[in-house]
C-alpha cells in the first residue's frame, strides 16, 4: 500500500469480507465490480477503487475469483495474528461481547477480564479468569495484551481512558456510549454505540414516509 488508507475504505472492508465469505458458502466462484456494489449499496468504480488501493484482486473484464478475494480480505483485516485483549467491565454487557470475542470474532482471543465487584473475584468469564482492577496494570505488563474491550458504565468512561492510555495497548473497543478524550496517535479507539443504532431504526420506522 503506496498510500494511506482512508477510514471509509477500511470501515468497507469487512462488509466486503463478510458478502464474499457468503458467496463460497453458496459455491459462487466469481464475482464482478458490479455485483459487489449492488450488495454494497455503492458503484462498480467504487468497488475498485477500494481494491485498488492494496493492488486490486481482479482482472479487467473477468471479475473477481471469491476464494482469492477471501483470502486477500482475510489476509488484509487479520494478518494470519491472534490479537490478545482484555475485557474491562463484566456486566450483562461485559458477558454479552466476551461470548461473542469468544465464539464469534475470528483474530482475537480474550485472555483476562477485570471489574470492580469483589464477588466476581476468581470467577471467569468465558473460560477467562475475572481479576481485580487493582491487577490491570501488572497484568498488562507482564503479559501484554493488545486490546482493551471497554465495557464499564458512561459515567466511569473517561476515568477508565486515561488509566488505559498508560497501559501501553495498541487499540479500545469501546462499548461505554462515550467518547474518549485521548491524545495518542498509537492508541486506535474504535467506538461503538448501540444507541445510535437503535434511534436510527427507530427514526426510520416513525418517518417511513420520508423515504431512503
Amino acid at each position: 500500500m503506496q498510500n494511506k488508507v482512508s477510514l471509509p475504505v477500511i470501515r468497507r472492508l469487512p462488509r466486503y469480507y463478510r458478502y464474499v465469505e457468503e458467496m463460497i458458502a453458496r459455491g459462487i466462484e466469481r464475482v464482478s465490480s458490479s455485483e459487489l456494489a449492488d450488495l454494497m449499496g455503492s458503484t462498480a468504480s467504487q468497488v475498485r477503487q477500494d481494491f485498488n488501493c492494496f493492488g486490486g484482486f481482479g482482472q479487467q473484464g473477468v471479475g473477481y475469483n471469491t476464494s482469492v478475494l477471501y483470502e486477500k480480505l482475510k489476509e488484509l483485516i487479520f494478518q494470519d495474528a491472534t490479537l490478545p485483549a482484555i475485557l474491562i467491565g463484566v456486566g450483562s454487557l461485559g458477558h454479552t461481547i466476551a461470548r461473542y470475542i469468544s465464539q464469534e470474532c475470528f483474530g482475537v482471543s480474550l485472555v483476562a477480564a477485570f471489574d470492580i465487584q469483589e464477588d466476581l473475584f476468581g470467577e471467569k468469564v468465558e473460560n477467562v479468569d475475572i481479576y481485580s482492577m487493582d491487577f490491570l496494570e501488572s497484568f498488562c505488563r507482564e503479559y501484554n495484551p493488545q486490546i482493551a474491550v471497554i465495557c464499564v458504565p458512561k459515567e466511569a468512561a473517561q476515568q477508565m481512558a486515561e488509566r488505559i492510555i498508560k497501559l501501553n495497548l495498541n487499540g479500545i473497543w469501546n462499548f461505554t456510549h462515550c467518547d474518549f478524550s485521548l491524545y495518542d496517535d498509537n492508541l486506535i479507539v474504535e467506538n461503538v454505540y448501540l444507541q445510535d443504532s437503535m434511534m436510527s431504526l427507530q427514526f426510520r420506522i416513525n418517518n417511513i414516509d420520508l423515504g431512503e
